[in-house]
């Protein structure tokens, strides 16, 4: 792999961006994304390849693009390829590829559809910029990149409330751990003295490994740096307490649920703590990535039982397994936890393209109550969706069996009572989708009008999918466990292989047992608690705190605001009386022209100059960013 074809990956899709965003004709948009992604998953599958030969502790590939030089600092734009960064890109961009052919069908009636599929690129380019970047500032910029399209793409269908709502929500509560992440960017850059992960000359951030000689706020450098880094990475991955905004992202297009919610945006925080896992190690903090993962994914399982909405309930489903995967990192290493986010983006992407295909079929109907008796009229959906359970409750020997089977032997082996907390929130699993099922597919049909099939170009994507979900675990445990650092516990000792078997088919008998017979949709649900249906509170926790706190410092700020504008006023007022005739007017004309009306009328006029560009049509505003990127792309590839 050339510096040009690895930053062909992510520079495709910001191009197919740019181009989109003046595109009107929908199926052309659509084409011309669909294309650009195709592309990169080919070069992707070639750097996987390449990377796929290099051992765990081999030294990676590194391309390095001269950015800025202040002094004898050097800050650098680079890309890296290793068995990490390689496998990541090559999912990214598969799965992506799926979910942008199913878009063309499930937005092919949507007016803004040009529209929808420049967001789409632009997220993808952001994405895979997030797996290359070798360089701390890059990742940040790429990460910002993905929180802005999530918005764009969540609250793409703005005309619902609620909608815009979630965009804003998502937007707001991410920010609060990028804040966190930044913080962190700057204490690393102070400490090390470079934004490189990876140097040449082996002085890179996760090539320094004395950082715990070094003090911060009292504590090693390497534990208050891992520590912000992690904040940033439970905003991005919706771990308690900064979950809040996942679920809500519901309220987007089905495609985009998948996009965020499988392969891409929620991964991102999960491959930052792997990305810099030598800091974690190096910081003690993966006790507390454990923890904080096994508290999510049992808190997400038992709000996942009392949902009715049926991407909402995957949502939670989402926030769980987010949990797992921390879970798997804390208490075995970046080899386990990859291995479940890897096997997670097919089931769960397939999950969230079958509910789509369901919705669409229900006409437009995302109660399940709603449902019932879909097996016949959708039966290649009802199959492709079923795959995807079973390797969600990690029914034995499908993907997602495999996978969670070395979170728990980990959790084992280091950690026995997060062992017992991740055994049980895998047993909620299996309940909540065996609930689900027998809501949507037995039965008879409780909606208005008649349900219909997908037309294919959404089913064959889901059928791909389904054979990923199902075999992806046994084909590729051995490789991906030895591609990445980490020590997986083999082999499993017999108690962890018997609680990971009667959790999953455990679960699906007690779901079975409690809904069969009963009046599905009718009577009330008996899982469905109220603290479970409420989400146990926390939006509205976070409303009577931060809400109020934000609507008191707003309050606050005006009144201050109103407060110096009296001073000022009284200020001018004294001046002009005290003075002589002609130091009133000097007074005046000095005050009012000079101090207050003409800087105020030079602030506005530059102001007005400054942010003409700025006038609140974001596809101007995409167009600029597109342009501007690939503009500097092109002029340093040109320039070396």
């Amino acid at each position: 792999m050339t510096t040009e074809k690895l930053a062909l990956i992510p520079l495709l899709p910001l191009l197919a961006a740019a181009v989109t965003s003046f595109m009107r004709d929908g199926k052309r948009a659509s084409i011309f994304a669909i294309a650009a992604l195709l592309v990169s998953c080919v070069l992707s599958l070639i750097a996987f390849n390449e990377a796929w030969g290099m051992a765990a502790d081999d030294k990676p590939k590194l391309f390095t693009i001269p950015w800025l030089a202040i002094g004898g600092t050097a800050i650098n734009f680079g890309f890296v390829l290793n068995p990490l960064t390689g496998a990541m890109a090559a999912m990214v961009t598969f799965v992506g590829s799926l979910i942008f052919i199913y878009s063309a069908g499930y937005m092919s009636h949507d007016k803004r559809m040009a529209r929808f599929f420049c967001y789409l690129s632009l997220f993808a380019a952001g994405m895979l910029g997030v797996v290359l970047a070798n360089s701390l500032i890059l990742f940040f910029m790429c990460w910002e990149v993905v929180g802005v399209a999530s918005y764009l793409l969540i609250s793409f269908w703005n005309h619902k409330p609620e909608a815009a709502a979630a965009g804003k929500k998502a937007f707001i509560v991410t920010r609060v751990g990028d804040m966190g992440f930044f913080i962190g960017i700057l204490l690393v850059f102070k400490v090390t003295g470079t934004l490189d992960f990876y140097t040449e000359a082996e002085n890179g951030i996760l090539q320094q490994y004395d950082l715990n000689s070094q003090m911060a706020f009292g504590f090693s450098a390497a534990t208050v740096i891992s520590f912000l880094l992690f904040v940033g990475a439970v905003g991005k991955s919706g771990q308690i307490p900064l979950h809040v905004w996942l679920p809500d992202a519901m309220e987007g297009p089905t495609p985009v649920s998948a996009l965020i919610h499988a392969a891409t945006m929620v991964a991102a925080g999960v491959f930052l703590v792997a990305r810099t896992f030598p800091l974690f190690e190096a910081g003690g903090m993966l006790p507390l990535v454990a923890w904080v993962g096994a508290i999510t994914a049992l808190v997400a399982a038992f709000i996942a039982l009392g949902q009715y909405d049926l991407k909402r309930i995957l949502a939670y489903s989402t926030v769980s397994q987010l949990g797992l995967m921390m879970v798997g990192i804390g208490a075995a290493g970046v080899s386990v936890g990859m291995f479940h986010l890897l096997t997670h983006a097919f089931f769960k992407a397939l999950l969230f393209l079958g509910a789509g295909s369901i919705i669409l079929g229900c006409h437009d109907e995302q109660d399940i109550r709603k449902m019932g008796g879909l097996a016949k009229p959708m039966p290649l959906t009802t199959i492709a969706y079923l795959c995807g359970t079973l390797a969600l409750v990690a029914f034995p020997f499908t993907s997602g069996f495999f996978s969670k089977d070395e979170i728990l032997a980990g959790a084992w082996a280091n950690n026995q009572p997060v062992f017992w907390v991740a055994a049980l929130a895998s047993l909620l699993t299996a309940v909540y989708m065996t609930r689900q099922c027998m809501y949507v597919f037995p039965g008879t049909y409780r909606g208005e009008h008649a349900p219909h099939e997908s037309p294919k170009i959404m089913t064959v994507p889901l059928l791909i999918l389904s054979v990923f979900a199902l075999g992806l675990g046994a084909l590729a445990r051995g490789s991906i466990l030895e591609l990445f650092p980490g020590k997986p516990v083999t082999p499993h000792p017999g108690t962890v292989v018997a609680v990971s078997i009667a959790v999953a088919l455990g679960g699906i008998a007690l779901g079975f047992l409690i809904y069969r017979g009963r009046a599905i949709g009718q009577t009330a649900d008996p899982l469905a608690l109220k603290p479970f249906e409420r989400k146990f509170w926390f939006d509205e926790i976070y409303e009577a705190t931060v809400g109020r706190l934000w609507t008191l410092f707003t309050i606050i700020s005006e009144q201050l605001n109103a407060l110096l504008l009296f001073i000022r006023d009284l200020a001018v007022e004294v001046a002009s009386r005290i003075g002589t005739g002609f130091a009133i007017g000097g007074d005046r004309k000095l005050i009012d022209s000079l101090a207050f009306d003409g800087m105020c009328a030079r602030l506005r006029f530059a102001g007005r100059t400054v942010t003409r560009p700025q006038n609140g049509f974001l596809p101007g505003y995409l167009r600029l960013i597109a342009l501007g990127a690939v503009l500097l792309t092109a002029l340093v590839l040109w320039a070396k």
